[in-house]
């Protein structure tokens, strides 16, 4: 088992075309710099299928009237050197009280210290709709009754362990990649707790109902589990959904609220945004 790394540049103006593409192709994270990106595809998509997909977006970059200006450096990392490689590239983060830390990092004095291995998933703080998450979580769980709180698309678990740090008592972490299962698993061990479980899956009724909901994920899937998503939310309770680029919204909104919820409102942080949605209370008046 492992992974391909492909470092991608590409036009500006395409870059978002592309890695939405490229998610659809079987992409399962990206890292992004100011010039480039690095794509990381796991090794059974194969890497004749990786580069016949990259192929192709030149051909539907061009269709759609966008510049591609696509070019690409491969390599293949083995799980043996997955930790490795990781080490070189994470580093500790703050966000809002948290202070982002892998585990052979010390600890920080005067934040929540949350330790992360990400292993051989992804999550680590660095990506702008993770920290969207974390800092809108860490303000709504000063306002909102802390029983239960559902992760839907864990990934590394970073999501339900700051939950759980911030004094939420029930966690519940979902993905449907037994990877990420295994992660989250690890690192709700490393921050010592014991009130995260962990399972593989997506949102469904029969995990329960919850006070506070988050999915991370792109605005596809995001509308799929929709009809699942929506019945494990409290009455007057929220769910924050990210992960989608600003535009996508909307679809998401819709989708949602056919299911019952109701828009509170947006963040937008540079080309992605984040949607707070409520289960309202029934009007008893």
């Amino acid at each position: 088992m492992g992974y391909y790394e492909f470092a991608i540049t590409s036009a500006d103006e395409s870059r978002d075309a592309l890695m939405q593409r490229l998610s659809a192709g079987g992409c399962i994270g990206f890292v992004e710099h100011e010039t480039h990106f690095i794509a990381y595809f796991h090794d059974i998509t194969g890497i004749t299928n990786i580069l016949s997909e990259l192929s192709l977006c030149k051909t539907v970059l061009k269709d759609a009237g966008l510049q591609d200006g696509l070019s690409f450096d491969y390599s293949f990392i083995s799980e043996r050197d997955w930790n490795e490689s990781w080490k070189n590239k994470f580093k500790p983060i703050d966000v809002g009280c948290f202070s982002i830390l892998p585990p052979w990092e010390g600890p920080k004095k005067e934040c929540i210290n949350l330790i992360i291995d990400p292993g051989m998933a992804f999550g680590t703080g660095h990506h702008e709709t993770t920290r969207t998450c974390l800092g809108l979580i860490e303000r709504f769980s000063r306002k909102c009754a802390k029983d239960s709180f559902l992760d839907v698309g864990t990934g590394t678990g970073i999501l339900a362990i700051a939950a759980s740090l911030l004094g939420f008592r029930r966690i519940v972490g979902v993905d449907t990649d037994p990877l990420a299962v295994d992660a989250a698993t690890r690192n709700a061990a490393l921050n010592n707790l014991n009130n995260i479980f962990i399972h593989e899956g997506t949102a469904a009724p029969a995990l329960g109902t919850f006070d506070f909901i988050a999915a991370n994920l792109m605005s596809e899937i995001l509308i799929k589990i929709a009809p699942d998503l929506a019945p494990c939310l409290n009455q007057g309770c929220i769910a924050l959904l990210s992960g989608m680029l600003v535009g996508q919204e909307d679809g998401v909104i819709t989708a949602m609220e056919r299911q019952g919820l109701e828009s509170l409102g947006k963040h937008v942080d540079g080309r992605w945004v984040s949607v707070l949605m409520i289960r309202s209370c029934p009007n008893n008046g």
